[in-house]
């Protein structure tokens, strides 16, 4: 019979199993893991050659095994935990779906209708300061109206608008006024 590197490590590992299983163990600090180990470690011993004898097939197994346990670590460290996929799921997505954005479109559509239907000047005036930013004054200024006519022209505009999309337009109890 031909005494290759396979076979010896072959019949070390059947010969001391359990002290192979108990280095582990002590060494991995689990009983499965070190089990897991050895497995792998026997299914590896294809890749063994002749090329060079083996002095110490124990001191081998022992070696290869604890290399299969580093290699398992390290592709466990990679995976991605249980919780770790609950918590990418429970991730709230702040892109609006289809429906969102359907009726978004709906209501801007609505509101440039409504923004149409309004006369001239209460639409200049929402658009510059809903839309623009531009303030109040800065509006009478550019329309050559007192300020008085600008927030008349905006409540106007705002009722307009709000009763297109069929909303109301909320009072605000000594919310600042218009005036700077």
């Amino acid at each position: 019979m031909v005494d290759t590197n396979q076979a010896r490590l072959r019949d070390q590992l059947v010969e001391n199993y359990d002290g192979l299983i108990a280095r582990l163990t002590r060494r991995l600090g689990s009983s499965d893991f070190a089990h897991e180990a050895l497995h792998e470690t026997f299914l590896r011993l294809d890749r063994v050659t002749d090329a060079e004898p083996v002095r110490s097939p124990a001191d081998y197994l022992f070696r290869i095994a604890i290399n299969v346990a580093k290699d398992r670590h390290k592709a466990q460290s990679y995976r991605v935990s249980v919780w770790e996929i609950d918590a990418l799921l429970d991730v709230c997505d702040d892109q609006p779906d289809a429906a969102q954005v359907v009726e978004a479109r709906s209501e801007i559509a609505a509101f440039k209708c409504a923004l149409a239907e309004l006369p001239d000047r209460p639409r200049r005036v929402l658009q510059g300061i809903s839309i623009e930013g531009v303030t109040a004054h800065e509006v009478a200024a550019r329309l050559q109206v007192s300020l008085r006519t600008v927030e008349n022209d905006l409540r106007l505009a705002l009722r307009h608008c709000a009763t297109a999309l069929g909303r109301t337009v909320a009072r605000r109890l000594g919310g600042p006024r218009l005036r700077p």
